[in-house]
């Protein structure tokens, strides 16, 4: 072959890249067929593309997985029905003119469909005719058009309903945008499918009568043009003219069943998933006892008198083979899912190489347990687990975080009635209680016998009673707590010592992607190469403070504002607390409406102030150690005479000095709010209940 000369991959290589302009002549010839005479061989070679065309189809129908994969149905069933609908116009042609020479006036395929199925008597295939008639327009298009227009309807309704359970998905972080798209796009295509189908039904119906139509005219027009042009007597002519009409007619009814069958399968598919072969065979024979039955009830119709009891003794034998094999799958199938188990069972319960990476893992909070107390949680009246879940909820509520869950385990290393906190791998609190018994706080000089000790939360003197003593303390008027209340208490401050450990990046992004998408896309715009970090950082040092992180999006607004000014996290943290002013004295109200504050005297504000150095973002304080204990001393005698009365007013103090000022009394009154002047809201009223300094 020359360089010049084209191959034949060259040339389909360019037709495949052409299948436009190819199919649009496509279209353009199926036009020209209703106008242009075509001789029997072209008319052939039409007839011929047109069957396997239906074949074609049917096959797909059969296989697709759902019915949105062949959503171009539609549209190639208004180019099949044409196209049919323009043979037959080129074939009646042929008839009329040709039909009085005999029965290959029309081409081979309508002789053939002749000889065969009519076999030389035209009363027959008449009947044959009206028969594939009747099944295809009075049965399957019929019924096809029903669904279609049924499962359009309903499409359209449940629209709204679907768009909004997509929308709610993505407000929960169910799903992703990308995944929100996809879906919407998915339910636009079903919509419109569906919509498509229940009109493009009306195009087989119509083909189905058009078919009638066209025999008719053929027949009687046949007879007629025979009778009157050529010589022919009634007889000849009836018989010429109806066997090649009744041969045409087969060839096109033929493919229009197969096309209405096709439609037919993909409509009633629906919701079912998979090839049909797998949809209805798969089902059919996940019940071996109705095939036992099937068989057991052909087995009877056989016995009856003048029934041929071969045959269906021969099919009730088939149905009970499938049942055992039926039976037999199904046992293997669940042998199999017994032994992945088993398997799955046993490479958990063996030590594999991954688990020396799982024992660095470690528990973000775990209630180690003593022997005696495992029944706190093991009974069927254990009350443990169910306050703690009550705890996470109130955590939710209070602070706005999402307390991670609590592991319980019991501990053979644990004295029997001792439990243990720990928080990320380190033991940080212990106490032991009496799981039978009641705790008295503060008893005094109580007269009921028990244990003394001390309250493992606090330090208080306690008293452990026997649980039937209970009312007789309650009526004392001593305060009462039942062993899992103990638990609870101790672990509800360890939890508030340990908010900001915590706060981690895992639980700071959890939190970001529960926001709304506004607040998401906020977060991740501001300026600087990590903002989730610096919003993890913002949120810990609020919550070591016991500041609530519940008003996420204010957070996230006051951080985006202060960063643009300054990258000082402390700085941009008093930012933030100023925007949660409101908050803030809220939660400092006392019962009648007033926050209570311990101010400081002018001498140490000026000195405070004198001992601020600032250097652009960097802010650094320089007292003498001496004058810094003199503060403490001074401040904590002041704090200690409202804690005798269970009283936590707030240290008021200027705004530049605020930070420095908490973290001196960070250790020693742990409890004290520092409040600066900036963050008292407009409506906020103080009282001033002492001075430091004075």
């Amino acid at each position: 072959m020359s360089a010049t000369e084209p191959s034949s991959s060259g040339l389909l290589g360019r037709g495949m890249a052409n299948r436009d302009v190819g199919f649009a002549i496509g279209v353009t010839l199926v036009l020209a067929v209703l106008f242009v005479p075509l001789p029997p061989v072209i008319l052939d070679f039409g007839l011929a593309v047109s069957l396997s065309l239906s074949v074609l189809i049917l096959m797909v129908a059969l296989w697709i997985p759902k019915p949105l994969d062949f959503n171009s149905f539609p549209t190639l069933l208004l180019v099949v029905t044409m196209l049919r609908l323009s043979l037959n116009v080129a074939s009646t042609r042929l008839i009329l003119s040709e039909g009085h020479t005999g029965p290959g006036a029309a081409g081979g395929v309508i002789e053939g469909f002749s000889r065969f199925i009519v076999s030389g008597n035209f009363i027959i295939g008449v009947v044959v005719f009206a028969i594939l008639v009747v099944i295809n327009f009075v049965v399957i298009t019929k019924g096809s058009t029903r669904i279609a227009e049924v499962t359009a309807r309903f499409s359209l309704d449940s629209m709204p309903g679907k768009q909004m359970a997509i929308d709610a998905d993505l407000g929960a972080g169910m799903i992703d945008e990308n995944q929100a798209r996809a879906r919407r796009k998915e339910l636009e295509g079903e919509s419109g499918f569906y919509g498509a189908m229940d009109g493009a039904s009306k195009f087989v119906r119509g083909d189905a009568v058009a078919g009638i139509i066209i025999t008719l005219i053929n027949v009687i027009g046949g007879i007629l043009i025979g009778v009157a042009q050529h010589d022919l007597s009634l007889s000849e002519a009836a018989n010429f003219y109806t066997v090649l009409t009744i041969g045409d007619g087969l060839v096109t009814q033929v493919p229009a069943l197969i096309v209405s069958l096709a439609a037919g399968l993909i409509v009633t598919k629906g919701g079912t998933e998979g090839a049909t072969n797998e949809a209805v065979l798969g089902q059919l024979s996940r019940f071996p006892k109705a095939l036992y039955m099937a068989a057991a009830l052909l087995f009877g119709i056989g016995l009856l008198p003048g029934f041929p009891s071969f045959v269906f003794g021969a099919l009730a034998g088939l149905m009970v083979f499938l049942g055992v094999m039926v039976n037999r799958r199904i046992a293997a199938d669940k042998s199999s899912a017994q032994q992945a188990e088993a398997a799955r069972q046993k490479a958990e319960a063996a030590p594999a190489e991954d688990d020396i990476k799982d024992t660095l893992k470690l528990d973000t909070i775990r209630l180690d347990l003593g022997q005696t107390l495992v029944p706190l949680i093991s009974s069927s009246d254990a009350a443990l687990t169910g306050k703690i879940r009550s705890l996470r909820n109130l955590f939710a509520r209070e602070f706005g975080f999402v307390l991670p869950s609590v592991r319980i385990k019991d501990d053979p290393m644990l004295d029997a009635q001792s439990y243990a906190l720990v928080v990320q791998g380190v033991e940080v609190a212990q106490g032991q209680i009496r799981p039978q018994g009641l705790m008295v706080v503060n008893p005094g000089d109580c007269p009921i016998p028990g244990e003394r000790g001390h309250d493992p939360t606090f330090g208080l003197e306690a008293l452990w009673i026997d649980a039937k003593d209970g009312p007789r303390a309650e009526a004392l008027g001593l305060t009462v707590v039942d062993p899992e209340s103990v638990i609870i208490t101790h672990l509800t401050e360890v939890v508030k010592d340990h908010l900001p450990e915590l706060m981690t990046y895992g639980a700071t992004q959890a939190l970001i992607e529960g926001l709304d998408r506004e607040y998401q896309k906020l977060a991740q715009e501001i300026p600087g190469n990590a903002p989730m970090v610096l919003i993890q950082q913002v949120l810990q040092m609020l919550l070591a403070e016991r500041v609530s992180i519940r008003n996420l999006p204010i957070i996230i607004e006051a951080i985006a504002e202060t960063k643009r000014n300054t990258s000082n996290v402390t700085e941009i943290t008093e930012g933030v607390r100023r925007r949660l002013s409101n908050q803030i004295c809220k939660s400092l109200a006392d019962g009648s409406g007033f926050i209570p504050v311990i101010s400081m005297s002018a001498t140490w504000e000026k000195e405070f102030l004198e001992a601020l150095r600032v250097s652009g973002d960097e802010r650094n304080f320089v007292m003498s150690p001496q004058r810094v204990q003199e503060f403490v001393l001074q401040t904590r005698r002041e704090i200690q005479k409202f804690a005798e009365q269970d009283k936590w007013p707030a240290l008021l103090v200027s705004p530049e000095v605020r930070s420095f000022v908490r973290s001196m009394l960070e250790r020693v009154s742990p409890m004290t709010v520092v409040l600066s002047h900036n963050e008292v809201h407009r409506k906020a009223a103080l009282r001033t209940v002492a001075t430091i300094g004075q």
